[in-house]
């Protein structure tokens, strides 16, 4: 899945201070005769534009979608409502475009991404589409050529079944506290990609849930252990390409000091020293099968060999990996389409030997935090426990309000102190989130 482009919008009517710079370098001038060229400082490019002829017509039908916009959770004054209307009523053909334009990328923008923008996301790790300046001009002039921008703009909702029901139980409930977690979570489907998929697995860590999907309709929904609050699991996106029979466990050398010397671990030179494997057997931690599903987390889905976890009602007990309830007949699943029947899978595992099986196609995995979905039941939905305390700071910059401020990074250890203990399963340190790059808007 490609990385995403974000651009930051102008969201005043002040000059752009800053612009996004195209692939594209200006070619330097030749030096004059006689003269020996030195090395050339780069030469920026002009900015990317994103400009449109707007007709009043086409602004009112802008207007329309933005009075609108709540029905997406959306607050409608965020989208310079006010200066699009005084612009449709003035008569300035050139105020009206730039007001339009301004107000047309910031609404197609959270759309696409999400009012919420990375700092208010907790541990969020998937990617997203790519929506280049280049992308959305070609939006906004097929809005204007086809006198459809409400159409256009509806083109970049999710189209996720969830995502039409918790629009359905926004506009029916009239709980207030209910209505905000399905703005929050409204907002949470747009974060993710458009196209997740003919079929894909989505884990929902509050609901403690494993499902595959394919074409809209859920084939199988499995109990999951997540992180536990100590651990979280992060949110990420990955491809599973297969599946580990009798898998080994490899030791994280933060938990190295935790299996050193024990019985059922097998050391392994590493370097200068060791490192730690568990095989395969009733007492591996993975169980009897690990998805592959490669990721900068080391988060997997996988066996368990504690499963009377899957009895409790709140699940949050591993490092930080999926523990799948049935894992074994989940990953038959998966390999339909492959020689991989029950009696081969249960061939291999009485083998005791680790072997991997692939299947047919690779399914996109993505590990997810909705903490409500709208259901077919009398009730409506369900509601499920905010177990990592994500949904405050998200909220706040859904409503554009100041952030709590961030953790403070612990001072450097002393000479001799112990080293801190990263649990299996956790997050690596994070890079600081790219800025979005500026778009201009044509004036």
């Amino acid at each position: 899945m490609p990385s995403k482009t974000l651009f930051a919008l102008l969201l005043a009517a002040a000059p752009a201070t800053a612009f996004a710079q195209s692939a594209a370098e200006l070619k330097p001038a030749a030096p004059p005769p006689g003269v020996t060229a030195g090395p050339q400082a780069p030469v920026p490019a002009p900015p990317v534009i994103v400009a449109g002829d707007w007709k009043k017509r086409d602004a009112q039908d802008l207007l329309t979608f933005i009075d609108g916009i709540s029905a997406e959770g959306l607050d409608p004054a965020d989208y310079h409502r006010a200066a699009l209307s005084d612009a449709i009523d003035g008569h300035d053909g050139a105020q009206l475009s730039q007001v339009a334009t301004r107000a047309f990328v910031k609404v197609a923008n959270d759309l696409m991404f999400g009012h919420v923008t990375a700092d208010g996301r907790i541990d969020w790790h998937v990617r997203d589409d790519p929506f280049t300046a280049a992308d959305q001009q070609a939006l906004l002039t097929r809005a204007l050529s086809g006198h459809s921008v409400g159409d256009s703009l509806r083109s970049l909702l999710p189209t996720h079944p969830q995502y039409a029901a918790l629009r359905s139980l926004l506009a029916t409930t009239t709980d207030p506290k209910l209505k905000e977690k399905v703005r929050l979570n409204l907002d949470r489907w747009r974060w993710l990609p458009r196209d997740l998929g003919n079929k894909y697995v989505i884990v929902n860590v509050p609901a403690y849930t494993v499902s595959l999907v394919e074409n809209g309709a859920t084939l199988n929904r499995r109990k999951a252990v997540a992180g536990a609050l100590k651990t979280p699991t992060p949110q990420l996106s990955a491809i599973i390409t297969g599946a580990i029979f009798n898998p080994w466990w490899e030791v994280p050398s933060s938990l190295s000091h935790e299996v050193a010397g024990k019985k059922g671990y097998v050391s392994v030179p590493s370097g200068s020293g060791v490192r730690w494997r568990q095989p395969p057997g009733p007492g591996n931690a993975l169980g009897r099968v690990k998805l592959v599903m490669g990721n900068p987390f080391a988060i997997y889905l996988h066996d368990t060999n504690a499963k009377h976890l899957f009895d409790k009602q709140a699940r949050a007990y591993s490092h930080g990996c999926i523990r799948t309830e049935d894992a074994v007949g989940f990953a038959e699943t998966l390999l339909q389409g492959t020689d991989w029947d029950r009696g081969k899978i249960n061939d291999t595992l009485a083998s005791k030997k680790s072997v991997q099986a692939n299947i047919a196609a690779p399914i996109p995995v993505y590990i997810v935090y909705f903490t409500v979905a709208a259901t077919t039941d009398k009730e409506g939905y369900l509601s499920y426990a905010d177990m990592y305390g994500r949904d405050p700071t998200a909220m706040l910059a859904l409503n554009d309000k100041p952030l709590p401020p961030k953790p403070v990074k612990a001072a450097a250890a002393k000479p001799g102190a112990k080293a801190g203990v990263l649990k299996a399963g956790a997050k690596p340190a994070a890079k600081p989130a790219a800025k979005k790059p500026q778009v201009a808007i044509a004036r």
